[in-house]
């Protein structure tokens, strides 16, 4: 059996239970600015369009409704993740090569993809608010990529362990 530090385990639960309630609080601060979008409408472009000044105000509010719609889904990947991610350190205290962690680490790297795909959706929209007359920065980046492969190889190597321990369980 592997004995991780208890205090390490203790801080890594309430973090992640914190960066879960922090994550669904931002999406209720979302599910509010879509209204707020429709009725604040002046007030916002009054706003964006001082940020550069050359902004199109014809682009500024569907894309940044696209933008907020969009979120949504990136959060509900996010507490996903982070739910299975908790349910991973809860197993780490007693036995981490337990079954029930390859699907979640999984789920994990499926979520992860999904933030990827809806980065390059979000680098999409910064063009289009570029090309209006914005200054977003958004770049690829490879780091995010790698961590989807390292995830999908890690939930094999923890199906190999658990596979390995289980032999070993059968021939003692």
């Amino acid at each position: 059996m592997l004995h991780s530090h208890p205090t390490s385990l203790g801080v890594s639960r309430i973090v992640l239970k914190l960066l879960r309630m922090l994550n669904l609080g931002m999406g209720l601060g979302l599910v509010l600015a879509f209204p707020a979008s429709l009725v604040f409408e002046p007030q916002f472009v009054e706003f964006f369009s001082k940020r550069p000044p050359s902004i199109d105000p014809g682009w500024l509010m569907p894309t940044l409704r696209v933008w907020l719609v969009l979120a949504l889904p990136m959060i509900g990947l996010v507490h996903v993740q982070l739910s299975r991610l908790l349910a991973v350190v809860e197993t780490v205290a007693v036995d981490p090569f337990v079954p029930e962690n390859v699907p979640r680490l999984k789920t994990i790297a499926w979520c992860m993809l999904g933030l990827e795909l809806l980065r390059l959706v979000y680098g999409m929209l910064a063009a289009t608010m570029n090309a209006a007359g914005s200054r977003i920065e958004w770049h690829f980046s490879t780091t995010g990529w790698l961590a989807v492969v390292l995830l999908f190889v890690l939930a094999q190597v923890f199906e190999a362990g658990t596979r390995l321990r289980d032999d070993l369980d059968a021939m003692i």
